[in-house]
């Protein structure tokens, strides 16, 4: 078998491989926020990652005034106002993590029952 029949033969298993994980998530979302309503989580989530944009501004400032000493204002504020917003993500992904795990169980969940269903294809069992 070269590559093309390889590539020809696993295409449909390949997109069925996605498509069942974009459906576990998609599932595992939906029971996620069945439980928890979606802006509430955010607001909460947003207000706690406040303080890892804080601390992030404050590296960058620092970060800021110690690189150059020609133009510390707008260097200095230009490295705070990055590491404000990389702080905030970082602080937002740390806080959204329920989520984020609920959306990968749910499509590592799916993934392997596709992988089981494609095995027994492969492989039937005769019980007679």
């Amino acid at each position: 078998m070269n590559f093309w029949e390889w590539k020809r033969a696993n295409a449909g298993y390949g997109r069925r491989l996605m498509h069942s994980g974009l459906e576990g998530a998609r599932s595992a979302g939906e029971d996620f926020l069945e439980r928890t309503p979606l802006l509430p989580f955010v607001e909460e989530s947003a207000r706690h990652a406040m303080a890892a944009a804080a601390i992030g501004a404050g590296i960058g400032l620092i970060r800021g005034v110690s690189s150059n000493r020609d133009h510390r204002t707008d260097r200095a504020f230009a490295y705070g106002v990055i590491g404000a917003v990389l702080g905030f993500g970082a602080g937002l992904a740390w806080e959204s993590r329920c989520l984020g795990s609920s959306l990968v169980s749910g499509a590592l969940r799916n993934i392997g029952k596709t992988r089981d269903e494609h095995w027994l294809e492969m492989n039937p069992i005769d019980y007679a």
